[in-house]
């Protein structure tokens, strides 16, 4: 089957793979489908196979579709075999289970993040309907950063603001930070959503970096910012511990009103 979500979602896997920020099977990519997507691959679906708790409770999803990454599928392999890497699935009526209708015909589960992307995309349709992306990803630099810098919202977002002007400008709600937990439960994404209801990028420490979008472009827009400017800073930390010139709280103030955005001023304290 060949259509524009399939082209789209792949590239994004594709993409992502050739920026480096999946090795083996890491990161994962899931989509909210709208429902005239859905009816494009309705004759396709299977309804067979059996219903399995997702591990956590998504109400406000229910009788919704997913198209989602594989649990142990390599983001590279996308493109070779997209039915053996990608399920669609749809959540049941009570938001606590689900059923593969389409994709993995060589077997296999949803992400094992299943239960962090949809407490995400949950968050995400009560904040905008339009948001329908949650795309997670390795990249090395951000990453590394959480070894150095403290785990805070306001030192994260304030250090990666400051490595490029237009930082503030694409994501003007700061970083979000959560502290190393174990992946794939209930409980980083609790705490991830919680990020979610007002941020749109979230870093777990030591793992990699959770973004969200409106469309493909977009999600992946935003985590290729983040990580280029996570790249700028692990460099100038490599030269001096303390930056010569930088961009002042002023600075980020006067972003403002020409790009017509708001910053909270809790990231633009003296240092």
């Amino acid at each position: 089957m060949e259509n524009r979500l399939i082209r789209d979602f792949t590239k994004t896997c594709t993409d992502g793979w050739l920026q480096g920020w999946h090795e083996r099977n890491g990161g994962n990519l899931s989509y909210r489908m709208r429902p005239e997507e859905v009816e494009q691959f309705r004759a396709s679906f299977r309804n067979d196979e059996p219903w399995r708790e997702i591990g956590t409770e998504v109400p406000a999803l229910k009788n919704e579709y997913f198209m989602v990454t594989g649990s142990g599928k390599y983001m590279r392999n996308v493109s070779l075999d997209f039915e053996d890497s990608v399920a669609v699935i749809r959540v049941d009526e009570t938001g606590t289970k689900y059923q593969i209708v389409w994709g993995l015909v060589n077997g296999g589960k949803p992400t094992s993040e299943l239960p962090s992307h949809l407490m995400n995309l949950e968050v995400l349709k009560q904040r905008d309907p339009e948001m329908r992306i949650v795309y997670h990803a390795h990249p090395a630099n951000i990453v590394a950063l959480t070894f150095v810098l403290p785990l805070k919202d306001e030192v994260f977002t304030r250090e990666i603001w400051e490595m490029e002007t237009e930082c503030p400008v694409v994501f003007p709600q700061g970083i979000g930070v959560v502290e190393w937990m174990v992946p794939g439960g209930k409980e980083i994404g609790i705490k991830t959503s919680e990020i979610m209801k007002t941020k749109n990028v979230a870093v777990w420490a030591h793992h990699g970096m959770f973004v969200c979008g409106h469309d493909f472009d977009e999600a992946f827009g935003l985590m290729h910012t983040v990580e280029k400017a996570a790249e700028i800073l692990v460099k100038v930390l490599s030269m001096s511990p303390t930056k010569l010139n930088t961009i002042k709280p002023q600075d980020f103030r006067d972003l403002q009103e020409p790009f017509n955005i708001v910053l909270d001023e809790k990231y633009l304290y003296e240092k």
